[in-house]
Formats: structure tokens, sequence, C-alpha cells
């Protein structure tokens, strides 16, 4: 397990998880992943292991469907941090373009059907 970090475009939320190494992404097929063409953890991380800090009121969430998913986005500069995945409460998927030190386009990556749930 290590540790990562990263934050949000303009840097207003910043987060931290551990996790195993991170060597491959996941992209969500659903109405709004599809749209933000995110890159996202493969794995689930547990709220324990996510540290989450954010200037007050600048984190933002959206929710939609069955209000189950709640996808989180940095109300200053817009860009998508992490979800709260509807088939797995009290966990994250981290959008892996906001760690540092990490490259997702060149990770191997795998859909996710979420558009059938």
């Amino acid at each position: 397990m290590q540790t990562y970090s990263g934050s949000c475009h303009c840097g207003t939320v910043r987060f931290s998880f551990r996790a195993p190494d991170i060597t491959s992404a996941m992209q969500c097929d659903c109405s709004i992943c599809i749209r933000k063409t995110a890159y996202l953890t493969p794995f689930k991380v547990p709220k324990e292991e996510m540290a989450i800090t954010a200037t007050d009121g600048a984190l933002k969430s959206y929710r939609f469907g069955t209000m189950a998913a709640n996808h989180h986005f940095c109300g200053i500069c817009g860009i998508h941090t992490f979800v709260e995945p509807r088939l797995s409460p009290g966990t994250f998927r981290v959008n892996l373009g906001c760690v540092e030190g990490l490259n997702a386009l060149h990770l191997p990556s795998e859909i996710f059907d979420g558009k059938s749930l």
C-alpha cells in the first residue's frame, strides 16, 4: 500500500488516499461518466483510507437517477475529483487525472458497464 495525493485543477479541493499500486484504470459508461471521460481507480478506496480537504463550500456534489451515487467536484474550477459509487456506499473511486505524478492516459483501462445499471 502507498499513499497518493491529488487535487482539482485550482487546488481548492485536495485529497490523499492509501491504496495498492495503480497499474490500470477504469472508465464508466454511465450517462455522466461518459460525458466527463474520467479515468477512475479500478478499485474502491474505503472512506477511512481517504482524507479530503477543501475550502469551505468548494466541494460540490451531484446526484441523479437513483440518487445513490455521489459525484464530487470542485465548485471553483469544475474538476470531477472522485465519486462515491452507487453499488458501494462508503467507498470512493478517484479520478486518476487528479492524482499527482500519475498520467492516467498511459494506463491500460477497462470499461465498466454503468449504463446498464
